[in-house]
Formats: structure tokens, sequence, C-alpha cells
């Protein structure tokens, strides 16, 4: 997979992809990550300027759809087929495991990171792009919610996780909160490992966890039994101080 992303602050997104997992799958070729400065293609001033105060007053400064535009238009060309193109913006669809799950599938996603008090609306008029936000609350910019889109969907990628089910077995994997896991010690401060896990008993071992899985669901996320948690299209988020 290939994913392109336009921000205003590319020295955000290398550190993290260099890491853990995403570090590993790059390096393997799995997935590919190229990261513009939407400052390329600010061409309204001779100060390459990429925002300006709002018509009609109010505080904070508004990226101009100029320069969001030309950007998407050049990195969407550069490729023979282009991306599924997303802005990252508190008015979107809230992001949850289903999403992921859809955007894993294909060959190529064109991300925007907003910033400051968000798009001017032509941006959305023009472009036409999916929207997406990643929950109720307020960052500084779309930075951090596209690190967490291209996180959630690389590891769903064939290859990239060292155990083809562990994607599966996670939290909201099958709509449902992880089971509790455990490892070495047997006890640790008076706590055991319940006993079920050193059994050997493959068969009892999957029914202890399915209903862990249930009563844990059942008591922390019981919006999810309900059918309206994050696998549904429920509230919209407010990441950024618009982005």
């Amino acid at each position: 997979m290939r994913i392109d992303v336009l921000t205003l602050f590319p020295g955000m997104f290398l550190p993290f992809l260099d890491e853990s997992i995403l570090g590993r799958a790059r390096r393997r070729g799995l997935l590919e990550v190229q990261v513009h400065d939407l400052r390329h293609w600010a061409e309204e001033d001779r100060h390459r300027s990429v925002d300006d105060r709002p018509y009609g007053g109010g505080p904070g400064m508004v990226l101009m759809p100029g320069p969001v535009t030309r950007a998407v238009e050049a990195v969407q060309g550069a490729c023979p087929r282009p991306g599924r193109l997303i802005l990252l913006t508190p008015q979107g669809r809230r992001l949850d495991q289903a999403l992921l799950a859809g955007l894993a599938r294909e060959e190529r996603l064109v991300l925007v990171a907003g910033h400051y008090e968000g798009f001017d609306e032509r941006v959305r008029l023009a472009l036409a792009p999916e929207e997406v936000s990643v929950g109720d609350y307020v960052l500084t910019g779309g930075e951090l919610p596209a690190l967490v889109l291209i996180d959630g969907t690389a590891r769903l990628l064939p290859g990239v996780l060292g155990d083809g089910t562990s994607a599966a077995c996670e939290s909201f994997g099958e709509g449902l909160l992880e089971y509790p896991q455990y490892t070495r010690p047997a006890e640790f401060r008076g706590m055991r490992v319940p006993e079920v896990l050193l059994s050997g008993d493959h068969g009892a071992i999957a029914r202890w966890r399915s209903e862990q899985s249930l009563r844990r669901t059942r008591e922390r996320r019981p919006d999810l039994l309900a059918g309206s948690g994050p696998q549904g299209q429920g509230a919209q988020g407010v990441q950024g101080t618009e982005e």
C-alpha cells in the first residue's frame, strides 16, 4: 500500500513511521508513506502564505483553498491511479475498525492533515474528499489523526503483523473488547494466572477468552453490544482547532 500525506508539518511523521511495526513494514516494502509539505504549492504571494484570516471575522487563521487544492491535484496526478482521498476533520465519519478494514483493502490513500481553524469550505467543494474524525476531543492539528489512521490501517495489511490472527483477536477486531492477557510469572503479588490458561486445553481456553471478552465489553462498553459503538457512525469528532 502507498499512503501520501499532505501537511504543513512533515517533520512530525517520519520519527513515528521509522519505528516499531510501521518501520519494519516500510523496510520490508509492505507499506510506502510519502509526506508532502503543503507550502510547496503556496503561490498566492511572495511569502508563500497558506492561510489567512476568515471572512466575516473570528479568531484564528483558515487554510486557503489554492495551496491545498493544487497540492492534492499534483499528488494525485503523480501516480497512474488516484488514491482514496481523506480529509482529517472533526466533521467527518468517526474512525472505527470497520473503516480501517476497508482502507486496508485500498492500493493507495491520500490524507490531508489540516491545521489552524481548518479548511476553506471550497476545498471540500472542489475535491469532494471523504472526511474522517478520530474522536470527540480537541487536538492541535490533523497530523496525529493522520498517524492514527496510518497505524490502524497498516497493521491490517497482509504480512505486517507477525501472527496473521493478531489483528482479529484485538479489541474491536470482532466488535468486542479483547479478553484479559497474562504472561510469566504465574503468580505476582498474590495474583495468579487463571488456571484454565495453564491447563493446555485449547478448547477451554477459547471458551474462557470468549466469555471474558463478552463480559468485559458488557461492563466497559455496553454501547458496542447495542450496535452504537466504534463500529457505528455516531458522534462527530473535534480534533484540532478544527482539524
